[in-house]
């Protein structure tokens, strides 16, 4: 298969086992979910799940979130682990979202990124998930089987997303790396599949013996 035919049947198959993309990480608005993103570094979506309750409980807009003890909120999330920097930074980004974009999160790429704790990732799921703009975050899943499938070099996050956004319609992107993510947990793992193993790691390369490496 050529590329463009890989990507082409990868479209199809995920549609088909995925036809709804549920956003896996809990929230309410923009907020809640830039919040949920933030938490998520080196942490499960399940486990901030179970952590989000509580803590939008306690605050779950800027304004009320600003006013928040970092001690308290410490407190809350850290199941998620990293608790003392993700606790500073959802407070002081809380007050940077009331003293500079009027108590909301921005549609903005540039202003997301310059948040505290806001890497391009949580941007990008942000403004994908949240505002409905076409973006491609790439997590540990997303960059692990686009090396197996052979639609990037892989040799960095980065290198990933632009090859990914080449190989993929525009209007695609934003439930294809839920699509992606979906089918990594269950079918395509770190452990569970090599390159060699699930359905369409098979199919794409019916003749491959040898693991796929993943570069990091």
């Amino acid at each position: 298969m050529t590329k463009a035919e890989r990507s082409a049947y990868v479209v199809a198959r995920l549609e088909a086992l995925y036809p709804e993309t549920p956003v896996p990480l809990d929230h309410q608005d923009p907020y809640t979910l830039l919040i949920a993103v933030l938490l998520s570094a080196q942490c499960t979506d399940a486990r901030v799940n179970t952590v989000t309750p509580a803590l939008f409980a306690l605050a779950d807009n800027p304004a009320a979130m600003a006013k928040v003890p970092v001690e308290s909120i410490r407190e809350i999330i850290k199941p998620c682990g990293l608790s003392p920097r993700k606790s500073t930074a959802i407070a002081e980004l809380s007050q940077i979202l009331v003293d500079q974009h009027g108590g909301e999160v921005p549609a903005d790429f540039e202003a997301l990124e310059a948040l505290p704790g806001v890497g391009h990732k949580t941007a990008s799921v942000v403004m994908s998930q949240a505002f409905g703009v076409p973006a491609f975050p790439v997590d540990t899943h997303i960059h692990r089987l686009a090396q197996r499938w052979k639609l990037t070099s892989g040799k960095n996050v980065e290198q990933t997303e632009r090859d990914l956004k080449r190989a993929f319609p525009r209007e695609k992107w934003n439930k294809l790396h839920l699509q992606i993510i979906f089918y990594g947990r269950e079918h395509c793992s770190a452990r569970g599949c090599d390159g060699t193993v699930c359905e369409i790691c098979r199919t794409l390369f019916p003749e491959r013996v040898k693991a796929v490496k993943t570069r990091k």
